[in-house]
């Protein structure tokens, strides 16, 4: 193996191989995004980096471009086929050698990519980490270092190596070996979702202590954040299909396999295009569902948190989360899957105590160790508090990643609709001395008829109509305590006792309220709306980017001929054409194929390509 820094640190001397020209003619783009240009640079010149970008921000760009300025073959460690399949196939439709090794490949399609690789043929190579690992494989690198050398590692969704990290994957703990064996090539790792401690690890795992670190911000300000309290979830969730999304694709998340099989059956039955997702399916069932929610249009994903990592659709307009998720890094990442190409997307939630409940006992009822269930315990409260917040969400969001946000962002329910708030100090004394009274064992059904003074069967049997808290509480209905309730376990002043089968129990939080020396704030819960019924609700309000556009003649035509050379080679739409860029030509109407070309998005291979079959568009429609 050879020493020498100077045989692969190297950019290639090639007078047109500058960033500029490659972001310009290949990819189609004007200009540099954000931190982009300073990546792409420090890489292409030898560095090693970190880079925290939001999803959509233009991750892959950072090591695609500086892998095309350098000499040799470019390494990418991606976790899963899906996003290999859709980087590649991009790559491809711009005219980039790129190729991926995993296990959809059979033996001769993968000894035809080794082939490549061995006659310098490919520029980008994809492959899993599994794979990367095998001493056969790690050969192939040290003959290809040898010959025509290796431009970089590329460390994709890097927050898998790390133990805190919402997707751990143990076999990313083992990539330290590309330090030891190739310590003259830079290595590039990406994620786009690590708070500090995660951050850390990926820096020890990875052995990046002298990398540079380009943290970009994390705001999705075309995202629409909004939490619903929960009041029959399915039918919430039907209205905010109806009212905005009739022919969006999307993706709907839920926290159980047959709860998955159940809302996507249910969907179906109310005439949309819905598929089930889960590990429980069959592997090709499963394929061809995310076959048809990649390469066709409006399709409705209903799944568990096992689909999504790695989906490079651009155009997903909505993620809708039925559960709540594990932690705020997990709701992030997952809701960062609407909204990529740019244009306006909603991340909608649907949130209850019993989510709360629930997901505390899944925590807590598991065999992680004791320092570890403690850190998913804290992940979760941040999630409870955001879910809470009164604030912007977005400023709520940023803030757990370190990041300041001015607030009033109008992209959020917060900001759109003022949140009502409330001193419920008197309250949050009764609903604490009530557990109290009763023992702290019994969960909240039970603690609020013993507040509005019902006799029932278990308040007699543990004589609790005998108590002071007994009845004290018949200001406030049965909605306004269950407010109260899981508004008090959001804030931690108030304890789930899984061991006791959910019931309440007092902590030091709980403490300075009880005894006056602490007020509590608590928002006010709207009430529940009601469902437009019938048909005609249907798609009557789309997002407003869109409302224009998809009631123009030009805009329909425009992605009817995508959908049709998507179909004619068998990829999804958007590796194409984005909606970002059709939006684009609509407002342009450019007449040759030099003013398509000046068009973002539309690189010189897609031109020479597509030009002409877009342009006979504009011409049949003038």
């Amino acid at each position: 193996m050879s020493n020498d820094p100077d045989k692969h640190t190297a950019p290639d001397d090639t007078p047109d191989n500058t960033p500029d020209r490659i972001l310009r003619d290949i990819f189609g783009y004007p200009e540099f995004r954000g931190n982009q240009q300073n990546v792409i640079e420090h890489v292409t010149n030898g560095g090693d980096a970190l880079v925290l970008m939001p999803t959509g921000g233009g991750k892959s760009l950072c090591y695609q471009i500086p892998a095309l300025c350098r000499s040799g073959l470019g390494i990418v460690i991606s976790p899963l086929i899906a996003l290999m399949q859709d980087q590649v196939d991009a790559l491809k439709q711009l005219g980039v050698a790129a190729a991926f090794m995993n296990s959809s490949l059979d033996i001769d399609a993968a000894r035809e990519v080794s082939r490549q690789v061995q006659r310098g043929e490919l520029k980008l190579l994809y492959v899993a980490p599994e794979r990367l690992m095998t001493e056969s494989f790690l050969n192939l690198l040290e003959r290809l270092q040898q010959t025509n050398g290796i431009s970089l590692f590329a460390i994709d969704e890097a927050h898998c190596v790390s133990q805190w990290g919402h997707d751990f994957r143990p076999e990313y703990r083992a990539l330290t070996v590309l330090h030891e064996r190739f310590p003259a090539v830079p290595r590039i790792a990406l994620t786009a979702t690590a708070d500090a401690p995660t951050r850390r690890e990926i820096v020890e795992r990875l052995a990046l202590e002298q990398a540079q670190q380009f943290v970009s911000s994390f705001d999705r300000p075309n995202i629409r954040y909004r939490v619903t309290l929960k009041d029959n979830a399915r039918q919430q969730l039907l209205s905010f299909l109806e009212t905005e999304h009739a022919d969006d694709a999307g993706i709907v998340y839920c926290l159980s396999r047959k709860k998955v099989d159940d809302t996507a059956a249910w969907l179906k039955e109310q005439g949309w295009d819905a598929l089930p997702y889960h590990a429980g399916l069959d592997a090709a069932l499963r394929s061809k569902h995310q076959s048809r929610f990649i390469q066709e249009e409006g399709v409705i994903m209903v799944a568990t948190v096992a689909f999504g990592m790695g989906i490079d659709k651009s155009n997903v307009r909505f993620v809708a989360h039925l559960d709540l998720p594990k932690s705020l890094e997990a709701y992030y990442q997952e809701t960062g899957r609407a909204g990529r190409d740019g244009l306006p997307a909603n991340a909608w939630m649907a949130y209850g105590l019993g989510d709360v409940v629930s997901m505390r006992q899944m925590l807590m009822s598991g065999e992680a160790p004791e320092a570890r269930r403690r850190v998913e315990l804290q992940k979760l409260d941040a999630l409870l508090g955001y879910c809470e917040a009164t604030e912007c969400r977005h400023q709520t969001v940023l803030r757990y990643f370190g990041e300041d946000h001015p607030g009033n962002c109008a992209q959020c329910d917060n900001c759109l609709e003022p949140v009502d708030r409330w001193n419920a100090t008197q309250a949050a004394q009764m609903a604490l001395s009530c557990v109290y009274r009763t023992g702290q064992r019994f969960g909240v059904g039970h603690l609020i008829d013993v507040l509005l003074g019902k006799t029932t069967a278990k308040i007699e049997q543990f004589n609790h109509q005998q108590l002071s808290t007994f009845g004290i509480g018949q200001e406030l209905a049965q909605q306004q305590w269950s407010s109260v309730y899981r508004q008090l376990i959001a804030a931690g002043m108030l304890t789930v006792d899984m061991e006791a089968y959910g019931g309440l129990k007092l902590n030091e939080s709980s403490r300075p309220v009880l005894k006056g020396q602490q007020e509590v704030w608590m928002r006010r819960d709207a009430a529940p709306s009601k469902r437009k019924t019938g048909s005609a609700a249907r798609g009557t309000r789309k997002q407003e980017a869109f409302a224009a556009a998809n009631e123009d003649r030009l805009w329909l035509a425009l992605k009817a001929k995508r959908m049709e050379l998507a179909r004619e080679q068998g990829v999804p739409p958007y590796v194409i054409f984005h909606d970002s860029t059709l939006l684009e030509m609509m407002d342009r109407h450019p007449g040759s194929l030099a003013e398509l070309a000046r068009i973002s998005g539309v690189g010189q291979g897609k031109l020479a390509r597509y030009g002409d079959e877009f342009l006979k568009v504009f011409e049949e429609k003038l």
